[in-house]
């Protein structure tokens, strides 16, 4: 089995079926399949082929859905990158992916154009044609509408996505169909997804969760998508009551957020079967607030990294009363987890150690990385750098991460990566990065400045001198200036004690 096949599978079980549903469109999975074949079709014109690279950086879109399965189509690896990150970004992942094709949206075209002038790809964006870059429109009409079939089975790579580690630069994280169908196969069983299911899509289709757990999820059933580019409170209050809706993925912000609607009420959110969150825990108190606002006992919290597909553990509807804040006392189906000490045997409750998940949700590996690789995979278990302790009842707590990165709004922000660039401003001597707990954020980015010369705004000329460098979401938005930097004797930053400063 693979991916592109269960879309034309689909496409004749159920071809009157509404499959993509827009702000402006509604397109059955007839329409969507047709689509994918003529964008496949074009695409093998240009010489696209088994293994080649295809950069995807579009918003929540009817192109983001109808490229990915084209690209599968012909074997080619999809790589969906953020829609938010910047040209510096872009022409990183560009390189290290070894890309033939990049596909981008007129709505982000300012951020990404100049990327034509250095790079020897082929480049398209939705929209007319200008100078280098086709037009997504053309390619679509012109192509044929005759079936690609995919021949690919499951232990053949699908995509890479990309995730930074603790050295800054992005990792790519290859998946085959296997990898990835058995977590959209868990997401099918434990939350009930049918075809009659009406899957919400708010949060980045870059995102391994929304990604694997509930767009190919939803495939795999032949539910319908309600694809919506951004997230605001009230476009999701509003699409949920028009759509009626039945699964909902998002980071806790998006809850936070839209509990703090003053027409919430106003809404009619019934037609929600799941209400899903991960990225981090919602405490007591912000569960009961979001029970109240949204009227529901349907939350479900799900804990996982990319690395695992991503699969890893869920707290249920019940558990909520008394255990959030953690993420569950099981794994998922097709997933174990253990908590282990540094060599790898099983800690005690009440003890912490280290989150490792074995499954066949997990990785084949990071793309041209096989140091790295092996320091995560071992045997058949993931390595997660999740420190937890299990407790008296059987729940798993996340304590910290071994690394440093930092999750804000249920997005992954690594500080080496904002670090390697304030460093290089003209007035800054020294710099760390560190994340402070944020009441809706879960956290926030900080940066401990040590200065070089004079500056009349520290905070405002670093923003400024980062928002060409860095998607918005990872520039800082606290700063504190310091006489020096705590460091031991070999020089080594002591993160631990700025942390404790903005605690204390």
């Amino acid at each position: 089995m693979n991916i592109p096949n269960l879309l034309a599978t689909h496409a004749r079980k159920y071809p009157n079926q509404e499959a993509l549903v827009t702000p402006t469109e509604r397109l059955t999975y007839f329409e969507w399949n047709r689509a994918v074949n003529k964008l496949a079709n074009s695409f093998h014109q240009f010489g696209v082929q088994q293994g080649d690279k295809v950069v995807l950086h579009m918003p929540n879109t009817k192109e983001f859905m109808i490229t990915y399965f084209a690209v599968q189509r012909l074997g080619a690896l999809i790589v969906p990158i953020n829609a938010k990150l910047v040209e510096q970004e872009v022409s990183y992942i560009l390189n290290h992916s070894d890309a033939k094709v990049f596909l981008t949206h007129e709505l982000l075209f300012k951020q990404v154009e100049a990327l034509s002038e250095t790079k020897d790809l082929i480049f398209i964006k939705t929209g007319e044609r200008i100078g280098e870059w086709l037009s997504f429109e053309n390619l679509l009409a012109d192509g044929s509408e005759k079936e690609v079939p995919c021949s690919l089975e499951e232990n053949d790579e699908a995509s890479i996505l990309y995730t930074s580690g603790t050295t800054g630069a992005p990792k790519g994280v290859v998946f085959t169909y296997r990898n990835i169908l058995t977590v959209a196969r868990m997401i099918c069983i434990e939350m009930t997804l049918k075809p009659e299911s009406k899957v919400l899509h708010m949060m980045p289709l870059s995102h391994s969760a929304p990604l694997h757990l509930f767009m190919v999820a939803g495939t795999y059933v032949g539910a319908t998508h309600v694809l919506v580019p951004t997230f605001t409170p009230e476009l999701l209050l509003e699409t949920v009551a028009k759509e009626k809706t039945t699964h909902f993925f998002g980071a806790p912000i998006a809850y936070l957020a839209s509990c703090k609607h003053p027409k919430i009420n106003d809404y009619d959110l019934s037609s929600m079967n799941y209400w899903v969150y991960g990225g981090a825990p919602l405490s007591q108190q912000e569960v009961n607030v979001v029970q109240s606002k949204f009227q529901t006992d349907r939350l479900i919290c799900v804990y996982g990294l990319t690395e695992a597909g991503p699969n890893g553990t869920l707290l249920g509807f019940d558990e909520h009363q008394t255990k959030a804040g953690s993420i569950g006392s099981r794994a998922a189906l097709d997933c174990e987890i253990r908590v282990v000490d540094e060599n790898g045997a099983d800690v005690k409750p009440g003890e912490i150690g280290e989150i490792i998940l074995r499954g066949e949700g997990n990785m084949k590996g990071y793309y041209k990385d096989p140091e790295q690789t092996a320091a995560v995979l071992r045997g058949d278990w993931l390595y997660t750098g999740d420190m937890a302790m299990q407790d008296e009842d059987g729940y798993f707590w996340v304590i910290d991460r071994k690394k440093d990165m930092i999750i804000s709004g249920g997005v992954n922000i690594y500080p080496k990566e904002i670090e390697n660039l304030l460093i290089t401003h003209p007035n800054i001597a020294d710099v760390a990065v560190v994340g402070v707990p944020h009441s809706d954020w879960g956290e926030t980015v900080k940066a401990f400045v040590v200065k070089e010369g004079e500056v009349d705004n520290l905070a405002d000329s670093c923003k400024e001198f980062l928002e060409s460098k860095l998607a918005d979401y990872k520039i800082p938005k606290l700063y504190e200036e310091l006489e020096a930097l705590p460091r031991n004797a070999t020089g080594k930053l002591l993160k631990n004690q700025l942390r404790e400063r903005v605690i204390n």
